[in-house]
């Protein structure tokens, strides 16, 4: 779901990012995780429920290896 950005939100990304530009950032919020694209800080937000997210990065972790 598009969902508004959290209040303050603390958004950071993957330690595997190595400071490359196609990035995901994440934040935590009003039990919501939220995504969005680091190029695009003030483009859309995905809020996702926390099994949600673990199933996204599990779908990622697929795709890599």
């Amino acid at each position: 779901m598009n969902a508004p950005a959290p209040d303050s939100p603390h958004w950071f990304k993957s330690s595997h990012s190595a400071g490359e530009q196609d990035c995901l950032e994440v934040a935590l919020g009003r039990g919501l995780v939220y995504v969005r694209d680091s190029k695009r800080k003030a483009g859309p937000v995905l809020g996702l429920s926390s099994v949600g997210f673990a199933g996204l990065v599990a779908l990622a972790s697929a795709q890599v290896n």
